[in-house]
């Protein structure tokens, strides 16, 4: 029987002193304890634990109790008086073991546990784990950081609960093990707080580090990517509470507002291997990022932070982390780098953002980054929110400012769609600087030639794909054709009187010969295709097409023609534009000629 065969290793162990067990004296008494529980003796083993005549033995051997035992706790249900049993035995080998040999127990067996158990498993083990460390003297911020940085690589591989279906769920039970971890942590963060309240200096160091490490932690992993906006229907979201738990730490122990204010604080480990170092600092960027999101979007710990910070000065601070965030692909960090810009940009007047701001690497880069979601991601709304908040970021800044980045965009985007998009803006600012009072010098006279040579030009000349550039045509010849009825020649506020004969050359003319090749090439591809759906006798005839070197979904020979007549609808639409455009530029320059006669 399981009990007498403990029974008889502990009689023989009691006569002996603690220095004088064997390794086989631990292994018979961890086999002897695991089919104790195996057997349903749990009862009878907490007896033998609580003992005091055993005490020596349990505080030696006990922690090789633990891996059977957190075994049989899951083998049981709830109300399970053997789980009851269970609990209070891993509560007494908390109380008597070994502190060294139980901590490296309890790391054990959360490092050995499954996907599907590790947060059952933490939140089991953290209580024991808690105490342990609290009993430990020497090296405590190691144990502390060795403690927290196991359990977070055990959760990080776990999906993070994004909908709230999936939040309420919590399948795995990452949300309570979140939680749980927080809480956790909580009795060494009074401690790191006692210290500096008795000193400016933290006495412990160490402590506070491996304290700060797991926030940062836990701000790239599992908030960066949580869904953090308020939820009907959940009445604490436990991603929230996390999130303000985390900033209270850092709060708590004086690194808040320098982690969010001062970049790249304080000296980063020095790797030898560059690899390592570049994981170091891009982990620390999206920690840093998912703070900034917390503080300056959700509000989180915003009541610790001075009210006096400029609006631009919050946006420098800010375009670091936008810019890494716009990087990425997943839509729950992507969402959050789009609304922590949103925000920065929605707390400035417009026209308050100094053009010296574009000399900012970051300055540049975002804009740009913006017009990729804008045309290449997937998710509609995100593509339509980048095109909002470009718009914002435009309208704050200055009139240079304006002209600087509207001239960047066209020579970056290369996409007709968003070059036809800040042809329009600048069509916007001439228009204002035309009807306002006072001189605007970005966008009449010199500047503005040098920007309408940008503009007012076809890429390839008469060879240009009209049909993949017609959203950035049209735009600029409605910006010409504005310019030709706002601007007279007599007064030529924009210069384009002056430079007429330069945009003929360049675009006019271009763009007339290229519409009429390309009319002529479409005409010609609707008759052969016509001609050959009557040698076929069928308009169901089906064949392949190849766009830039990938194969397309088949299309009919009437599917083919409806895109051809589009794209000659197309033409039609950009000849009549034109037309009017020469037209109107005729009848200006014969009635000055009239005049002048």
């Amino acid at each position: 029987m399981a009990v007498d065969e403990l029974q008889a290793i502990i009689q023989r162990c009691q006569i002996l002193e603690e220095a004088d067990f064997k390794g086989e004296d631990f292994n018979l008494f961890q086999v002897a304890g695991q089919k104790c529980l195996e057997d349903g003796y749990a009862a009878q083993l907490l007896e033998v634990i609580q003992n005091e005549k055993n005490k020596v033995i349990i505080k030696s051997m006990g922690w090789n109790l633990i891996s059977p035992l957190v075994k049989c706790i899951f083998m049981y249900k709830q109300e399970d008086d053997k789980r009851e049993h269970c609990l209070r035995i891993l509560d007494q080998l908390a109380q008597l073991c070994n502190p060294k040999e139980l901590f490296l127990g309890l790391l054990e067996q959360i490092e050995q546990t499954s996907e599907d158990q590790v947060c059952q498993t933490v939140i089991l083990l953290l209580q024991p784990l808690q105490t342990v460390l609290l009993k430990l003297q020497n090296k405590k911020g190691y144990s502390v950081g060795l403690s927290l940085a196991m359990i977070m690589n055990q959760l990080t591989p776990l999906p993070v609960p994004y909908t709230k279906q999936q939040i309420q769920e919590d399948k795995l039970g990452l949300c309570q093990c979140c939680n749980a971890v927080v809480d956790f942590a909580k009795p060494f963060v009074n401690e790191v707080v006692k210290n500096m309240e008795k000193s400016s200096e933290c006495n412990d160091m160490e402590l506070k580090e491996e304290l700060i490490k797991f926030c940062m932690k836990s701000l790239k992993y599992p908030l960066l990517t949580a869904q953090l906006e308020q939820l009907e229907g959940i009445e604490e979201h436990p991603f929230r509470h996390f999130a303000t738990e985390i900033i209270d730490i850092l709060w708590d122990v004086r690194e808040l507002i320098s982690l969010v204010f001062v970049h790249h604080k304080g000296k980063s480990p020095q790797w030898e291997n560059q690899e390592f170092a570049d994981i170091e600092r891009k982990n620390s960027a999206d920690s840093l990022a998912c703070l900034s999101y917390l503080v300056f979007v959700q509000h989180f710990g915003v009541e610790y932070f001075p009210m006096v910070l400029s609006p631009s000065y919050l946006l420098l601070c800010n375009m670091t982390h936008i810019e890494m965030l716009l990087k990425r692909t997943e839509e729950s960090v992507l969402s959050k780098g789009l609304d922590l810009f949103e925000s920065c940009l929605l707390r400035m007047e417009d026209n308050s953002l100094l053009h010296h701001y574009l000399e900012f690497r970051d300055f540049v880069n975002v804009p740009q980054d913006l017009v990729k979601i804008m045309t290449l991601c997937p998710m509609e709304h995100m593509r339509k929110k980048s095109l909002n908040i470009l718009q914002l970021f435009i309208d704050k800044f200055d009139t240079e400012g304006k002209y600087t980045l509207c001239r960047c965009l066209l020579k970056t985007s290369n996409h007709a769609g968003v070059e036809g998009y800040v042809i329009k803006n600048i069509k916007d600012q001439i228009h204002l600087a035309l009807t306002k009072e006072y001189d605007n010098i970005w966008f009449t006279g010199h500047h503005l030639i040098s920007l309408l040579d940008l503009v007012l030009s076809l890429p390839e000349g008469a060879e240009t794909d009209l049909l993949q550039n017609s959203d950035r045509i049209m735009a600029s010849l409605n910006l010409l054709r504005y310019l030709v009825i706002k601007d007279c020649e007599s007064d030529n506020q924009t210069g384009v009187w002056t430079t007429l004969g330069k945009i003929e050359q360049n675009f006019l003319k271009p763009l007339r010969v290229g519409l009429n090749m390309s009319k002529a090439h479409y005409e010609a591809e609707i008759k052969n295709k016509k001609e050959n759906r009557k040698e076929a006798h069928s308009s169901n005839t089906v064949c392949s097409v190849t766009v830039s070197g990938e194969k397309m979904p088949a299309m009919t020979t009437g599917m083919q023609l409806q895109v051809l007549h589009s794209a000659l609808f197309t033409f039609d639409l950009i000849e009549s534009v034109l037309a009017r455009v020469e037209e109107l530029i005729e009848v200006k320059t014969k009635a000055v000629m009239d005049e002048n006669s």
